[in-house]
């Protein structure tokens, strides 16, 4: 019996030395978890590179109203594109933003193969032209993000806008013949103009998330320019009888841009909670 009281006093004792050397320590911090990222984004700044691939749906020309028949083929060279813009990411599909660029110029060159009735004597002849293009374009894009896989997120888009459109160093070379003989070479040149059009534009592409702030992207884009305008076409020794700007109706173009997205918004930084002591 006397082992047994014994026994309890020690078990009593050591419980007694474990509990006060506990209140002693530090206490253990709760664990912790940041809490969930929000579902937005925010302001973002952009920059693009590119090339494009333009065409045009017709030239017309006061003069075309005299003509039989008119085969008209005409082609653009690729050029640069450079590009700006700040926009915002709404949620984690949905982003906007607002773009300025410089489409640099596009060397034009263009052939007109026609018949003519010349006070009832029929004639044919050809007319090459070439100049160049250039634009400022400025829009108002949205995009649906399509899911991220891998740290790549499919996207599409579409955007409206205006596009300043500047036809330059316009050249008009001609040559024709009518049937019992006559008419030679011309040549006729057309002021640098520019006109303001309503544009719009298509998106496709992927981005890539590098690191929380910076996301590159790839991405295809067709956009319709709208309208340009030569100015008056005029001999070589500055005359002409009617005004005939040249216009170039539906112009368009198929880019293939390579742009980067900087996030203006640093990711939060967590730092666990300080350690709680008993004093």
């Amino acid at each position: 019996m006397r082992r047994v009281r014994f026994l309890i006093a020690a078990g009593a004792a050591s419980l007694l030395s474990s509990a006060a050397f506990a209140a002693d320590m530090p206490l253990a911090p709760p664990p912790y978890a940041p809490p969930p990222a929000a579902d937005f984004g925010g302001w973002y700044l952009r920059g693009d590179i590119g090339m494009s691939s333009q065409s045009v749906k017709k030239l017309d020309n006061a003069l075309y109203s005299t003509l039989t028949s008119l085969n008209q083929r005409t082609g653009f060279d690729s050029a640069g594109i450079y590009g700006i813009g700040v926009g915002y990411q709404f949620n984690n599909w949905l982003r906007g933003d607002i773009t300025g660029e410089y489409r640099g110029k596009s060397n034009f060159h263009g052939l007109d193969i026609i018949t003519f009735d010349n006070g009832g004597t029929p004639g044919f002849g050809s007319d090459t032209y070439t100049g160049s293009k250039s634009e400022w374009l400025f829009l108002a894009n949205g995009y649906v993000d399509l899911g991220t896989w891998y740290c790549v997120t499919p996207f599409i888009g579409a955007g409206v806008g205006m596009s300043r459109n500047t036809i330059s160093n316009f050249v008009d070379q001609g040559v024709g013949s009518l049937a019992g003989g006559g008419i030679g070479p011309s040549l006729a040149y057309g002021d640098n103009a520019s006109k303001w059009n309503f544009a719009w534009a298509l998106h496709a592409g992927l981005a890539y998330k590098v690191t929380n702030n910076l996301t590159l992207e790839m991405s295809y884009r067709y956009v319709n320019l709208g309208n340009g305008v030569t100015g008056d076409l005029r001999t070589f020794d500055g005359t002409n009888s009617v005004y005939n700007p040249m216009q170039f109706h539906d112009i368009t173009s198929q880019d293939v841009r390579f742009g980067m997205r900087w996030d203006l918004n640093s990711p939060p930084v967590y730092a666990p909670p300080p350690l709680i002591t008993k004093g």
